[in-house]
């Protein structure tokens, strides 16, 4: 019998927006100072 509650849940974009908050959160954590826009551009990869 097929249980119905037994699913695998997967969203690749979402998956990749944790991700590139994680960084950020890193990021920001790991500075002296508040992250530029320049660095925080290159974070999330739009350099």
């Amino acid at each position: 019998m097929h249980d119905q509650f037994d699913v695998t849940l997967e969203d690749a974009d979402l998956l990749r927006e944790v991700e590139l908050t994680t960084n950020l959160i890193i990021a920001a954590s790991e500075a002296d100072e508040h992250l530029s826009t320049a660095e925080i551009d290159r974070i999330l990869g739009l350099a």
